[in-house]
Parts: C-alpha cells; structure tokens; sequence
C-alpha cells in the first residue's frame, strides 16, 4: 500500500472513529446525562441487604471474607471486590472480613475487621477507612483491625450452633492459616454440636430478585453498554483491527463513568464470530465479514450484557440477512415468552424451536421441526443456552431450577434479570454445508427485567437490519474531519 493509499484508510478510519464518539454523546439523551462516576449507593442499600439476609438466617453467625487482591507479576491487577461482600458491605478494600449475627443485642450485629490506618502505606496505596471509616461510613456496629481477627472472632461463635460461611470460595481467607482456624474453631467443642451451613442457600435467591435501586444501577451499565454499540457500529469500516473496536467500546465506557468492563469484550470478526467466547481480538476485518460484538460496561458492581452483530462493510449480504433474521426472529418470539409464571427453559424451547424452523427454511436443515427438535440437530448451529441471569455478575448467581421441586425449571417472578441471546454458528468446514454459509456468526442478546405483568427490554441498542445498516453507512453522521 502506498502512502496516499495509506493516509486515505486512515483519515476515513478517524473520521468514522471521531463520528462514532459524537454519535454515542448525542444519542440517546439518557445515555449522555450518564457522564461521570456512578455514585455510591449508600449505606441505607447495604444495611437492607444485611437486614434481609440475617432474617433469612436460622440464627448463628455468618462470616464473609473480602476478595484478596492478585498479582500480575511485579504489579497487581485492578482490584474488584467479591460480589457476595460488596453486596451486604459496599466495603471495596482487601484484607477485610464481615460478621453478621442477627440474635445478638442491637447494636452488636454486624462486625467489619478492616486493615488499620497506616500514613506511610497509605502515601504509596492510597486511603483506608480503618476501624473508624468501617463504622462511620459503612455502618459496622463494631469494627476491629484485621490482625485481631483469631483472638476476636471465637466470641461471635459462643452460644451459636450454626456458622454459615461459604467454603466453595478458594478466597474465603486470603491467609490458609485462617481458613484453618475458623475450621478448628467450628470443631473445638464436639458437645455444641456446630455445623457449617454455605451462605449461598441464601444470598444466591436475594441477588436473584432485584430491587428497584438495583434494577436503577443495573439499567446504567445497560445504557452505557448500548452507547458503546452505537459508537462501534458507526466506526466500524474493513481493514480495522477487532482490539481497534475493542478500545472505542471500551473508551465509551470509562468515557461515561463505568469503573471497569463486566467482563471481557468480546469482538469476533470472520472465522472468529463463530467462538463463542472468543477475547483475543487481534484478527484485522474484512468486507463481507460478519462481527459479534459481547460487550456489557459495570456500573456500581452491577454488569450489563448486551450483544450485537454487524456487517463489516455496512451492508448485509443475503446470506449474512438470512441467517440474521433467523436469530432475530427467534430473540424477538422467545423475548415476547418473558413474563411471571413462564419456567426459563421454556425461554430456550421457544428460541430453539423458531431457529430450528428458520434454518430449515434456509436449507441449512433437512426434514421437519419436530424430527430436528427431536434429534438435536439444530445444536451444530445452535449449541449454547438462551438466557442466563444477570446482575453483581454477568452469569449472575440464582439455580435454574425452581428451589424445592427437583426437576422444574425455574419459574419466572417480578425483579428478575434474564439475557435473552439466540445465535446461529456455522464454522468453516461444517460438514454439508455450502461454504458461502461458512465463518458466519450471529447472536443478538438482550437485558430483559421481569416485570408484574410482564417484561421489560432494558437494552436499546438498534438491532433490526435497516436501523444497523443506516448507522454504518453515516446516514445523518456529521463530517467531522474537514
């Protein structure tokens, strides 16, 4: 390429770039109004988590260890508290430990052990909240430096029969010699007859139903997550880089106030759209690819995920539109499924079944619905899952199976948050398949809240053909580079 050549790919690709940012500021009006960092909650949010968790408790005590900080090598990687800790803390320091127990006198319920605070460490980490911060701001009824932990901790445990901690958590301590302590002390006195309960039992079906402050949190990682696919789908042009997207999603999102991404983005172009997971992006785009972008911004703790698949040259090409519609299809009938009372399999049945009729529509699949649905065979294309629940976390906690009734899936209620995300996968190669199908990938996958009566998409990003294509054609973008 010469470097006239060269220059011309360039100024179109900053042009796109710098239409795309002035795209994502002026649209929508509620995604702009975001800019800035997302306030903290306040201790009122944290305090109804604990009140509610203990009532749950069938006395005893409960013990939360925060999420140690990990290394990188000579440097530490971004430190996000454990979700179950934030969730009934709000605390977002390391080397902390939180204790309910809800039977003992007012005012003696809740105990943080915090590290001390510490001018000369503080200069290089920065600030602590120490033992004064941990009640002053985060509503500990008591709070003791981290190292009294072993000689404080065994008199929350007098009188108790019940200790609910959750030992599948490998950061439970960040010391082993902790983790053997509170084993030992557990197993001190065979006559009280202790026993270990895992607080998941409870905190998994709180985090589950979501308030309407958590519903608020979540809905602005939604917003900023769909300004980002605004601002990729403008632009997106051949010959860019998928980690060139990857940077404009990402600049988006701090641009507008999120701590961090919820996960790592996913942009898959070509061959690359059909891994489902795939987090490299390091592939250069060409026309006539198809990229899925998975992407979701943090807000609060509380993640978006939110994924949207686009022509690289702007315009679908028949197949790439026939495979597309099929998907959306699918999304917008299992979506229309989504109301209280409706098990979440039936969620993936309905997906399943419109991808299953369209594939074969297409003639990627031979024979009836019924025989396809019987044998399986849609999930060469079709092989993951339609939703999972979100929120602390992108796979969110909560079963799948509706508690006490082995066997059910679970029903659907008021306050949960489901992804609804059909995809249709044909990898080069596939065996009968004509190669023009091959290296395509779709998924389109949206938030959606549970509401009284019924649903509500919390994610606005375009996703019907026309609307996607008049965003990356510059339809109605201003010239910004003269």
């Amino acid at each position: 390429m010469n470097w006239m050549r060269r220059r011309s790919v360039h100024v179109g690709m900053m042009r796109a770039f710098l239409a795309a940012v002035l795209l994502a500021w002026a649209a929508p009006a509620r995604a702009q109004a975001l800019a800035g960092p997302p306030e903290w909650p306040g201790e009122a949010f944290f305090a109804a988590h604990r009140q509610a968790f203990m009532e749950r408790m069938d006395e005893g005590v409960a013990i939360f260890a925060a999420q140690p900080e990990i290394a990188r090598n000579d440097a530490g990687y971004p430190y996000r508290q454990d979700s179950d800790f934030w969730y009934l803390t709000g605390f977002e320091e390391p080397e902390a430990v939180a204790v309910l127990r809800p039977d003992a006198p007012e005012g003696q319920r809740f105990a943080l052990f915090v590290r001390p605070r510490n001018v000369e460490e503080e200069i290089w980490t920065g600030y602590r909240a120490g033992v004064e911060g941990a009640k002053e701001t985060y509503g500990a009824d008591v709070a003791y430096v981290i190292d009294s932990l072993e000689a404080v901790l065994p008199r929350w445990f007098e009188g108790e029969r019940t200790v609910y901690w959750d030992a599948s958590k490998d950061h439970l301590w960040a010391q082993e010699d902790r983790q053997r302590a509170l084993e030992q002390w557990v197993e001190a006195d065979s006559a009280s007859a202790r026993r270990l309960v895992a607080t998941s039992g409870i905190l998994d079906e709180l985090r589950l139903i979501k308030s309407d402050a958590e519903i608020e949190q979540l809905q602005q990682a939604i917003d900023v997550t769909a300004a980002a696919h605004r601002a990729a789908m403008a632009a997106i042009r051949p010959h860019m880089y998928e980690y060139e997207v990857e940077a404009l999603i990402e600049y988006l999102f701090r641009a507008h106030g999120s701590q961090r991404v919820g996960f790592n983005s996913i942009v898959g172009s070509g061959p690359n759209a059909t891994t489902l997971h795939y987090e490299d992006n390091q592939r250069r785009m060409d026309g006539g690819d198809m990229v899925v972008m998975d992407i979701g911004a943090e807000w609060n703790y509380y993640s978006a995920d939110v994924t949207r698949t686009v022509p690289v040259d702007g315009e679908f090409s028949a197949e790439e539109r026939a495979i597309y519609q099929v998907v959306l299809d699918a999304q917008k009938a299992a979506i229309d499924l989504v109301r209280p009372g409706v098990g979440i399999s039936d969620v993936h049945t309905k997906a399943a079944e419109v991808v299953t009729e369209g594939l074969i529509r297409i003639g990627l699949l031979s024979g009836t619905l019924e025989e396809n649905l019987a044998t399986g065979d849609y999930r060469k294309f079709f092989m993951h899952g339609t939703s999972h629940w979100l929120g602390l976390d992108v796979h969110d906690v909560g079963s799948y199976g509706e508690p006490g009734s082995k066997g059910t899936s679970r029903i659907l209620r008021p306050g949960m948050v489901l992804t609804v995300e059909p995809g249709v996968y044909i990898r080069e190669g596939t065996e009968g398949v004509d190669p023009k199908w091959w290296n395509t990938g779709v998924r389109i996958e949206d938030d959606v809240l549970v509401t009284a009566d019924g649903h509500r998409v919390m994610s606005t990003s375009p996703r019907e053909i026309d609307e996607i294509e008049t965003i990356m054609t510059g339809a109605g973008l201003p010239d910004v580079i003269p």
